[in-house]
């Protein structure tokens, strides 16, 4: 089961500048386990403590996944994961 994932600029030091890369899973926990193997130090950055972390977005084709089944989202061949780190700030 191949799923492209998405990386965001500044997580691609894990994927040695690699904007997307390819993974395999049943589930986004399995997809950043898998991922974790290939590219040490990723999952730390996106879970913590067994849920996503609260400033990264995760993309399932485009959907939140946080509107889904969140970190058990269950995933099938071709899907796409885009990992968007959350954006503040502002003028004041």
């Amino acid at each position: 089961m191949a799923i492209e994932v998405r990386i965001p600029t500044i997580l691609r030091t894990y994927t040695d500048g690699q904007k997307a890369v390819e993974g395999k899973g049943d589930t986004l926990a399995e997809l950043f386990t898998d991922l974790e193997t290939r590219h040490a130090g990723i999952q730390a950055r996106i879970v913590d403590d067994g849920q996503l972390r609260r400033f990264v977005n995760v993309y399932l084709n485009d959907e939140d996944v946080r509107f889904l089944d969140g970190i058990n989202t269950k995933l099938s061949d071709g899907d796409n994961v885009t990992i968007l780190p959350a954006v503040a700030g502002g003028m004041v």
